[in-house]
């Protein structure tokens, strides 16, 4: 719902910032910056990738002079989720952050060290950008002289406990339980583990002296199959670090690794080959097996986990890989979910034997499933071929060409699917199941689905995964004449450009409010910021609607103006704010200082509809997802500006009669 004028006309500052010294030795100190986030909002890492939010920045005055920095300003453990606006993972901090930055004197009387943050807060609706002066009074007794490691990993630790209490994080967790619960599933239903699910149980069944011990041997079987794979998760988790592998779904050659580990499982997946552990390992399990007793289940519960690896071994490669990317506990997580899944139909069939009699026969449809997961990892494994090309900028797999190759997988499955094509693996069918003809059908239906992208259809349903829009050959679709691209883009006014849509923009408001006077259109102020998740979110998924572009195209002149514009001003433009007494040296500082001043707002995104004497036709508008909501805003104030339009054209045409009358 739009809110009014007084009610969203405020300044915000979710992130509340202090510093404390502490001395290190003679001459060393260490600067810790504690910053306190408000409930529902993020404060962004120092490491993010180009073309995502703005990282948080330190400025140390006079560093190299006085003193020197030792080492970089190192930070507590962040967040990392994938953005679906910016199509990467990005690092933030909730509640709370805390910052270091180790320095060696130069200047043993130096008493005060001056600095300066600049960063980025967003919540679910909104984003600021802002900055804070810090001020480091260098005390000779401050903090005892030393600070331990020990003392170092504590508040790590504690940080990390805070971190985890978060909903996002707890949403994410849940999140990677929930896919590797299903990944089990699906690993129940190949043909190296689906067999053993009746085999063992009627072997606890028959050989326990009671049913009771029969289903209590079966349950401990369970516990020890997801013992077993709980242990491997904490073992990537201790051999990789709890956040060690999260900065790298960035990285190039993880990307490209990962890659060619997904094409390797796919192809085992569809019978090119089958990767296997040394049959030793699993001989020297079956003789521990047979000795009987608990520690005999447990070690059964080790052989089942090796010779189904060929199945389960590129499933729980992906899983871990996955979540170990997603850092702290998540491989631990993840492998809970996948064993847990594995684990449920033994226990159960074990309490209910008779439930084994509704279970399907073994046959060619466990092969038919482990082909279509082959597929899926396919189409899957061009996903981080495409997160390499972004990083690199090389543009080899642009938008065209991965939609193209997921045509091409999800085609081939359908067919696949509808007995058109057989893999080596598979045994020959007069006839295919229902389920299979469904599955085939969900196949072709999506593969349909994908083809209008490859003329530029938005294809929200995987918004994500294929490179954005404008990575592509022809950002506006396949088939769009490049002369008549031209053509379309020629007289714009001086100072504009095209945004979003082919929408006309300015990027100054002097420009944008002159050109509105002469064409006698309102003026759409659209305070925004390269990096403001929320802001894309409108233009995408609110302005591409066709009534409001309509008015954004025709009806108004907009005006964008980027807060965080880092370009710098004249030196003869610089000034001192008079509302926040922070100087304004670049285009953002100019355009978020206006934004305060004018409308005493600070967030973004923020759209505010003005006449020719540059007063507001309208309360000003905040994020508003709603289409139909933002329409009618914008109507109003068009409405508003055409009736206070035909007012003074009244009043003029009334003064000339009575000019002439006279």
């Amino acid at each position: 719902m739009l809110t009014g004028f007084f009610a969203q006309a405020q300044i915000h500052n979710p992130v509340e910032w202090d510093t404390e010294v502490k001395k290190i030795a003679e001459d060393e100190y260490q600067l810790v910056i504690n910053a306190s986030i408000e409930d529902k909002w993020h404060l962004y890492s120092q490491e993010l990738p180009e073309g995502g939010a703005l990282p948080t920045v330190f400025i140390y005055e006079n560093a190299g002079e006085k003193y020197e920095l030792v080492g970089n300003t190192e930070e507590s453990d962040a967040i990392t989720e994938f953005d679906k606006v910016f199509e990467m993972d990005l690092s933030y901090f909730a509640y709370n952050a805390t910052f270091t930055q180790n320095i060696k004197l130069l200047d043993t009387s130096l008493a005060r060290i001056n600095a300066k943050v600049e960063y980025q807060a967003c919540d679910d609706k909104a984003c600021i950008f802002d900055s804070k002066d810090l001020d480091f009074i260098l005390k000779e007794n401050a903090i005892a002289s030393d600070v331990p490691d020990t003392a170092i990993e504590e508040a790590g630790e504690q940080e990390e406990t805070i971190v985890l209490n978060n909903p996002k994080e707890k949403r994410s967790f849940w999140g990677i339980f929930i896919v590797a619960f299903l990944s089990g599933f699906a690993a129940l239903l190949t043909p190296c583990v689906f067999p053993m699910i009746p085999m063992t149980v009627s072997f606890f069944t028959k050989q326990s002296k009671s049913r009771a011990a029969g289903i209590r041997n079966a349950i401990f079987y369970g516990i020890s199959i997801i013992v077993i794979y709980v242990l491997l998760g904490s073992l990537v988790t201790l051999i990789f670090g709890a956040d060690s592998l999260n900065a790298l779904s960035t990285n190039v050659w993880f990307n490209l690794a990962f890659f060619i580990l997904l094409v390797v499982f796919a192809f085992s997946f569809m019978g090119a080959f089958e990767i296997v552990l040394p049959s030793s390992w699993g001989t020297k399990i079956d003789s521990k097996a047979d000795k009987g007793g608990l520690i005999g289940i447990f070690f059964m519960a080790l052989a089942l986990a090796i010779v189904s690896f060929s199945c389960t071994g590129p499933i729980v490669g992906t899983l871990l890989v996955e979540a170990a990317s997603k850092g702290g506990i998540a491989p631990i997580v993840g492998m809970l979910g996948f064993s847990l899944a594995i684990a449920l139909p033994f226990g159960l069939f074990a309490a209910f034997p008779g439930w084994l009699n509704t279970l399907p026969k073994s046959g060619g449809w466990l092969n038919t499933v482990k082909v279509t997961l082959g597929f899926l990892e396919l189409a899957l494994a061009f996903k981080f071929l495409s997160n390499a090309d972004l990083v690199l900028q090389l543009h080899i797999l642009e938008r065209e060409i991965f939609l193209a190759i997921w045509i091409a997988i999800f085609g081939m499955l359908a067919l696949y699917l509808f007995g058109k094509i057989r893999l080596p693996h598979d045994s020959k069918e007069e006839h295919i199941s229902v389920g299979r003809l469904i599955t085939g059908l969900v196949a072709l239906i999506f593969t349909i689905y994908l083809i209008p992208g490859l003329w530029g259809a938005p294809l929200k349903l995987i918004s994500g995964f294929p490179p954005p829009l404008q990575y592509s050959e022809s950002p506006d679709g396949i088939g769009t004449s490049n002369a008549g691209l031209t053509s379309n883009k020629q007289g714009l006014p001086e100072g504009a450009e095209y945004g979003p849509h082919d929408i006309v923009s300015f990027h100054d408001y002097e420009d944008g409010l002159a050109y509105a006077r002469e064409n006698d259109l309102p003026v759409l102020i659209d305070f925004t910021g390269h990096a403001c998740v929320n802001c894309r979110k409108m233009e995408e998924r609110v302005w591409s609607e066709p009534q409001v572009l309509d008015i954004l195209k025709n009806d108004v002149v907009l005006v964008s103006l980027y807060v965080d514009d880092k370009r710098k001003l004249p030196e003869s433009e610089q000034y001192v704010s008079e509302t926040t007494g922070k100087e304004i040296k670049s285009i953002g500082n100019k355009w978020s200082d206006f934004q305060i001043s004018r409308y005493k707002a600070n967030a973004q995104p923020y759209y505010v509809l003005i006449d020719h004497q540059e007063e507001p036709l309208i309360s000003p508008s905040a994020y508003e997802p709603d289409a139909d909501e933002y329409y009618n805003w914008l109507k109003k104030g068009v409405s508003n500006f055409n009736k206070n339009d035909s007012s003074a054209v009244e009043s003029l045409s009334a003064d000339s009669d009575s000019i002439f009358s006279n």
